[in-house]
């Protein structure tokens, strides 16, 4: 066994040196190789992010669905109509491609009642499988489109009248043309009237075919042999026009799929992704590949991290790129590992020159039987025939009297029979990937052509992904910059199929639920000059007359005076003066209550700061906590008042630049404390000093209230997700708000206070002892008891009392408990007698290996530990002062 073929799988050559071991080993030998690499590349691979992210509901799509109607995957654009035609499961729609919820016209297509028993009786589902699946949609003429359907696992296909928009009827067989199963792969292509179609011939799906189908010509197809199509995965078929040129060169169609590996030993399955090409004018051969291709190559697509000597081994969709010389044409396609746990997709960009020129002079592989035991593939390195096999027919060849591939000798067909695989792999314009992005599946691409301001034209690239977001990238001198994401399909469904209209400047994003419409940029959405450059989208550029980011594809004639940088050099926008402190939003704050300042940070690469009076706030400055949304201040005290400023800063790579920018303001002014009220006048005056103990946030609520604050945390063994929960209420304002009101001191019922369970789980340790606790406030009969699953603990439980006056009470309930239950549901309840209301905190902690729990976190739950301590002592100090009235 070749000790390198590992390597040699992974990458085009392979520079990483597998061990020779002894046969028996090999299997394990090979698998650990593989599994080092998987850790190198999803520890230290690359990341590309988007700079902004838009959810659904944030910018202005089209939808289109029916009710009853699903898998909306199958879409083809008219070129000379306003016309969208979507193929979905038994109906076939003609939407208006300027705006897809306008559906001009509907067939329906369903299975009649004998194929669907038939299909029944083969033991498929007759609710799912059973059904017509639309899959094949093509432009025949100008008056039909030739329309193809799973039928109930019986392909069938028929002509689709534009005009009336019926099917004629004229049903036929769709064997080889279109899929059986709806979860096989099918690919197609309408040439001059003949139907190139890659998918299954039987049944089972065990019969892989590249065929054409014409009206004039008997059906071509590949062999039935591993050796040509070895349980392939087609994603996409297009032709090259090359006739015409000095050669006569015949025009050339291209498959690209992903198959099983017939050249490399593993221990499993390897994928590898190949793109196999046929020419248009092949008519089969005289005696030997009869009714079969003649010209029928194949050669292996590298999309690889040279430096981890990774491949991403699954293509899974290709956009062509046509330019006026087709030696100029790049072909973009999107990649991932077979290996889905790596977590990486990449889009790698190819040369139809240097295709060309690896099926016009690669070298062959061919079959070689090793000790007689099992056979493998290696270079052929014999005398190649003349004609080259493979060969489309040129001008040398007719000057042979070879004027079609019937004339060809039978010693050419037999090579092209035996030996269809190309040794010399087609590798990638710059011998990498152009874009490699992290935790993210890319399933389709589309790709545009932008000339921006500076006269240069940009490749900008959509990939959908299995979530149902859209990714916008930008190529700048072999640089990618990820624009954007949008959160297309609101269901978070796959995208199955991806179409870009330069005409209407418009995406269309087919899925299992339905069509969406979106624009190819979002100008409009950047409200000013800096963010409008910094976005770096070859479409938008920010006009100073209006004072708006436009698209400039929409003012072709006014482009004088836009500003618009690639690099994303804001220096050139203009000036903008600084906030005066009148005009920063006033923020009214009760002592000892918490406050939130918002501030959005405008960007994803964005880095947001604090300052306050001028002098810049960090996560040690005394209870402030600076997150995503803002800054969070506990315990507001009479040093926390003054004006605060959120910054921005974003770097510009290509632009080597730091870009700043004030984002929010405020002024925090600490109110005066409510008019003291009966017995709780003393302890009015002490509130700010007890408040400032600890960030428990506000013990006295604006006015009586009751919460229910739920927490669920369940994320496969780890304790660390987004949890939502209500907390104490906090006293904010945004510049468009100038003032807020100020918590006052009603009087206040049963509540929780902060930190609730949820806060306290991020320091929990799985494998150890644990303490959660409770602080309440409210009457006098406020009790606090404790749950597991909704039932009453036994767990030893701590309590301690704080009396606050006649009528309120601070209680304190700790419990020790672990290590942690498996799916078990932690309640603390606070209850009061008749009337009052309940405050829950839910708490799910499924059992996990929390091993990698990081130090800072139990840092802050010892911190947390210590505070709620210093607090109780604080208030019963503070209690000793007032008078006599309380006591511990």
């Amino acid at each position: 066994m070749n000790p390198y073929s590992l390597a040699e799988a992974m990458t085009d050559k392979g520079n990483l040196t597998v061990p020779r071991l002894a046969e028996s080993n090999m299997g394990l030998g090979v698998l650990g190789v593989f599994l080092g690499l998987l850790l190198e590349v999803s520890s230290h691979g690359p990341h590309s992010g988007p700079r902004t992210t838009w959810k659904h509901q944030d910018v202005d799509l089209l939808e289109f669905s029916e009710p009853g109607v699903f898998n909306y995957s199958t879409l083809l654009l008219s070129e000379t109509r306003d016309a969208l035609y979507v193929g979905a499961r038994e109906a076939i729609f003609e939407l208006s491609k300027r705006n897809v919820t306008v559906r001009n016209n509907k067939v329906q297509w369903k299975v009649a009642d004998t194929p669907m028993s038939m299909c029944t009786l083969k033991g498929k589902s007759k609710e799912k499988d059973c059904l017509n699946y639309i899959r094949v949609l093509q432009v025949l003429n100008e008056e039909h489109l030739y329309v193809c359907g799973t039928h109930a696992f019986q392909p069938q296909c028929d002509y689709l009248s534009i005009k009336d928009f019926v099917l004629e009827g004229r049903a036929e067989d769709g064997r080889g043309k279109c899929a059986f199963d709806p979860s096989h792969s099918v690919t197609t292509v309408m040439v001059d009237g003949e139907l190139y179609s890659g998918t299954v011939y039987n049944f089972l799906g065990s019969e892989p075919i590249i065929s054409r189908y014409s009206p004039q010509q008997a059906l071509l197809r590949t062999e039935y042999s591993t050796s040509w199509l070895n349980e392939p995965s087609f994603v996409f078929a297009d032709v090259i026009r090359e006739g015409g040129g000095p050669a006569g060169e015949d025009d050339k169609i291209y498959y690209f799929f992903t198959e099983v590996s017939v050249e490399y030993e593993f221990f499993g399955k390897l994928f590898i992704p190949r793109v196999a090409r046929v020419c248009k004018g092949d008519l089969g051969g005289q005696r030997t590949l009869q009714k079969k291709w003649t010209s029928f190559l194949k050669a292996k697509l590298v999309c690889s991290m040279p430096e981890l000597n990774f491949v991403f081994n699954v293509v899974h969709d290709v956009f062509v790129l046509e330019a006026e010389d087709w030696r100029n044409t790049l072909i973009y396609a999107v990649f991932t590992s077979q290996w889905g746990n790596v977590g990486l997709s990449a889009v790698c960009v190819y040369n139809m020159a240097l295709v060309d020129e690896v099926f016009s002079k690669g070298k062959y592989m061919q079959k070689a039987t090793v000790e007689q035991s099992h056979t493998k593939w290696v270079r052929y390195n014999g005398i190649t025939p003349s004609p080259r096999p493979g060969a489309c027919i040129d001008n040398a060849m007719r000057q042979e009297n070879i004027n079609s591939s019937l004339h060809l000798p039978d010693k050419t067909l037999q090579f092209v029979k035996d030996h269809p695989l190309l040794e010399d792999p087609v590798l990638p314009v710059g011998g990498r990937p152009h874009l490699i992005t992290k935790d993210v599946n890319y399933t389709q691409i589309a790709v545009d052509r932008v000339t921006a301001l500076d006269g240069r034209a940009y490749d900008v690239i959509f990939t959908g992904t299995d979530t149902g977001v859209l990714h916008k990238s930008v190529l700048d001198e072999g640089e990618v910059h990820v624009v954007e994401e949008i959160q297309l399909i609101k269901s978070g469904g796959a995208i199955k199929n991806l179409l870009l209209s330069s005409e209407t400047r418009s995406l269309y994003a087919g899925s299992d639920s339905g069509v969406v419409q979106s624009p190819t940029a979002f100008c409009g959405k950047y409200l000013s000059c800096d963010q409008c450059v910094l976005a770096r989208d070859p479409y938008c550029a920010w006009d100073p007359s209006s004072s708006a980011c436009v698209n400039i594809l929409d003012r072709p004639e006014t482009q004088n005076g836009l500003i618009q940088s690639l690099k994303g050099d804001a220096d050139s926008c203009p000036a903008v003066a600084a906030l005066s402190p009148r005009d920063y939003g006033r923020v009214l704050v009760r002592p000892g209550s918490s406050a939130e300042l918002p501030c959005a940070p405008p960007s994803n690469l964005a880095l947001v700061s604090w300052r306050l009076n001028g002098s810049a706030l960090t996560e040690a400055s005394r209870f402030h906590f600076i997150g995503e949304g803002g800054l969070l201040i506990y315990s507001v005290g009479p040093e926390d008042q003054g004006r605060y400023e959120c910054w921005s800063l974003e770097w510009a790579p290509a632009a080597g630049k730091n870009f700043s920018r004030q984002v929010a303001a405020y002024t925090l002014v600490l109110a005066a404390p409510p008019a003291p009220r009966g017995p709780r006048k003393d302890l009015g005056r002490a509130a700010p000093e007890l408040g400032r103990s600890g960030p428990l946030g506000d013990p006295f609520p604006e006015a009586p209230a009751t919460s229910s604050s739920s927490a669920s945390l369940s994320s496969e063994g780890s304790s660390r997700s987004v949890l939502s929960s209500s907390s104490s209420s906090s006293m904010s304002s945004s510049p468009s708000e100038p003032s807020v009101g100020v918590a006052g001191g009603g009087e206040a019922e049963v509540r929780l206070l902060p930190p609730l369970l949820k806060d306290q789980a991020w320091g929990l340790h799985a494998q150890e002892a644990f303490l959660l606790f409770c602080l309440a406030l409210g009457p006098s009969d406020t009790r606090v008891h404790w749950l597991i699953n909704g039932h009453s603990m036994d767990t030893p439980i701590m309590e301690y009392r704080l009396q606050l006056g006649p009528s309120e009470v601070l209680v304190s309930s700790w419990l020790k408990g672990g290590p942690l239950i498996k799916d078990a549901y932690y309640s603390c309840v606070a209850e009061a007698g008749a009337g009052s209301d309940v405050s829950e905190v839910e708490l799910r902690l499924p059992i996990g290996d929390q091993e990698s729990v990081p130090a800072r976190d139990l840092t802050q739950w010892r911190g947390a530990l210590t505070e709620h301590e210093h607090l109780l002592k604080r208030w019963e100090n503070a209690w000793d002062r007032c008078d006599g009235h309380g006591a511990l």
